[in-house]
């Protein structure tokens, strides 16, 4: 994983860990990072579009060039 990225996956990862879906209905991190529903906090989906983001800044060649946005 990129270093710049890095920041963003970990927060991500806390949040989710802190939310319903993983605590109350013991679900992997990828199915709750994927769905869209009222067990995961507006920070969490976020904190999964800015990381989104960031990992796609890294796949588009203009992007690559110029450097990733700091979020």
């Amino acid at each position: 994983m990129a270093k710049s990225c890095k920041g963003l996956a970990t927060e991500l990862v806390k949040c989710l860990s802190e939310s319903d879906c993983i605590k109350v209905e013991n679900r992997p991190y990828r199915e709750c990072a994927k769905e869209q529903s009222p067990n995961i906090s507006s920070e969490c989906v976020g904190l999964r579009e800015t990381y989104f983001n960031c990992k796609r800044g890294q796949v588009d060649m203009r992007a690559r060039i110029r450097g990733n946005k700091g979020y």
